[in-house]
């Protein structure tokens, strides 16, 4: 299901800086099939929001596919995160906190700019569009340093840095102190859809950001327009 990276520890600097780490084919041909075939018969349950995205939500989740559910919790997956994030990552208690699909299929379809309510967040690509230019990319913030506070933060709009990934793929985002969003869909006829997983972390291991910083906000600090 999953090809885990090797030696996990050593990428945790790089994420602690970024607060994002890209995770390029962490899911086998055989579990990205897998995970595809339950998301194809999950689709039809989604919800269209506001915000010109498509969601599901973990309660849901939970109860229609007994395999994401045992995916979210499964114990080497967990003991990479730890060791990528350096901090003690442990299931949330809510069951509709845990996981949530989220698509992206008509043209302008978007995520705005947030940060989220829980420390480590792992996004799992099942459709991508195929080349940056069609839209669907991460866009994201560094957090400031430790002990930094968030004076001039940030300060330039060279701090907003770009992600493309592909089916299979996966990142993991410091999601309570990396403000980030997704661009628009440029065109008909591609689509994003993710399959999210939230974790909660001890607050005493929480690095790179302040700490208490639990609670998810939206925001746009200059640099990183609402649109691209």
């Amino acid at each position: 299901m999953l090809s885990l990276p090797y030696r996990a520890g050593e990428l945790r600097a790089l994420f602690g800086r970024l607060g994002y780490l890209r995770l390029p084919r962490l899911l086998t041909d055989e579990g990205l099939a897998a995970l595809r075939a339950d998301f194809h018969r999950l689709e039809k349950l989604t919800v269209r929001s506001e915000h010109r995205r498509c969601l599901l939500d973990g309660r849901l989740i939970a109860r229609e596919s007994p395999l994401i559910d045992r995916l979210y919790a499964d114990p080497d997956l967990l003991s990479c995160l730890c060791e990528l994030s350096g901090l003690d990552a442990a299931a949330l208690p809510e069951p509709d906190q845990r996981h949530a699909l989220d698509v992206l299929h008509e043209r302008d379809d978007a995520h705005t700019p947030h940060t989220d309510g829980h420390p480590l967040v792992l996004v799992l690509f099942l459709e991508a569009p195929a080349a940056p230019q069609d839209g669907g990319l991460l866009e994201y913030v560094p957090p400031p340093p430790a002990g930094g506070g968030d004076a001039g933060w940030p300060a330039a709009a060279g701090q907003v840095l770009r992600a493309h990934h592909a089916p299979g793929d996966a990142y993991l985002l410091r999601g309570d102190t990396t403000l980030h969003r997704v661009t628009p869909l440029r065109r008909s006829g591609v689509r994003r859809a993710v399959l999210s997983f939230a974790y909660a972390a001890r607050e005493r291991q929480l690095i790179g950001g302040p700490s208490g910083a639990a609670g998810g906000s939206a925001g746009r600090p200059p640099g990183l327009p609402s649109r691209s």
